[in-house]
């Protein structure tokens, strides 16, 4: 048989093989940026849990800090906060945070409460994603909220629950929190992004990240990342907001996005929406170094908050 044609069979043989398997395993192995279950983490007071979400089609994790407080006063309710990740996951950071809580709680800087850790997935921004295949807002204010009402000793009103997030979290606090005032009482965006009224560029990731997260999460329409931007969401709900909502903007001055979180917060200002505007000297775009910077102050937002 002639060489040539031999050669011709067999690449066309393997390439046909490899578009087979290649088929087969992305239909089976789970997208990077859908990890609806995320690795198990361990740390004091935190605890690893999974719900059967009907909106996902998916079984999703999420952790949850209790306080020891918990465990000493079995007829007691306690306030919730909802902590919302940065890109990229944010699971490295939950051993801090929960010790930072429980120090504080020890302390007697803030009352007792339970920290629900949100699985943001690494650039699941908490919306709905445009082509439905990440309904992160419906499973967070659906599913994943009257879960944690249902199983654990809460206050289970709007007076009892807090949103808090750094960088893409603080962006879905300030969504969450805007869209649904009577769920959430307070609302805290540190170091948030995107706030800019359009996502063209991104102060830290440049412009092709921007575009592959605009493509990915808002189905590459400028209309559908305005609409659901906090920016249209607290003109939206303005006068709700403005009846008992306590809302504070922290940034560091060196922060790559204390630009738009300066104009954020000047467009809280014309709406006529009471909040707070922290300006931390010195301070770039790091969530420790925010912490170490506001201090006690931090937990005074948290006693304010959570005052019956």
């Amino acid at each position: 048989m002639n060489i040539r044609l031999v050669c011709t069979l067999i690449g066309s043989l393997l390439s046909a093989l490899s578009s087979v398997v290649g088929e087969t395993a992305d239909s089976s192995a789970p997208r990077p940026d859908r990890a609806w279950v995320t690795p198990e983490i361990t740390a004091p007071g935190v605890s690893f849990h999974t719900f059967e979400s009907a909106a996902a089609k998916a079984t999703v994790s999420y952790h949850l800090f209790t306080p020891a407080a918990y465990g000493r006063d079995p007829n007691r309710r306690f306030p919730v906060v909802y902590w919302l990740h940065g890109s990229g996951g944010g699971l490295p950071g939950i051993p801090k945070v929960a010790a930072r809580f429980a120090a504080a709680i020890e302390a007697g800087k803030t009352p007792p409460c339970l920290v629900v850790f949100v699985n943001g997935m690494p650039d699941g921004m908490y919306v709905d994603w445009k082509d439905g295949s990440a309904p992160l807002e419906t499973i967070i204010v659906t599913e994943l909220v009257p879960l944690i009402d249902g199983s654990y000793r809460t206050i289970a009103g709007r007076e009892g629950r807090l949103l808090d997030g750094y960088s893409m979290g603080g962006y879905g606090a300030a969504r969450l929190g805007f869209k649904y005032p009577e769920l959430f009482r307070a609302v805290s965006i540190m170091g948030g992004g995107p706030l800019q009224a359009n996502l063209l560029d991104a102060p830290r990731a440049g412009r092709r990240r921007a575009q592959e997260v605009l493509e990915r999460v808002y189905g590459d329409d400028p209309e559908y990342f305005r609409s659901v931007s906090p920016r249209v969401l607290a003109e939206q709900h303005a006068d709700a907001i403005r009846q008992g909502s306590l809302v504070r903007m922290v940034c560091g001055d060196r922060d790559n996005l204390h630009a738009n979180n300066r104009d954020f917060h000047e467009h809280l200002e014309r709406l006529g929406i009471p909040h707070t505007w922290t300006v931390l000297p010195g301070v770039d775009h790091d969530p420790l170094a925010t912490f170490e910077a506001l201090g006690d102050s931090n937990w005074g937002f948290y006693r304010e908050a959570f005052t019956e």
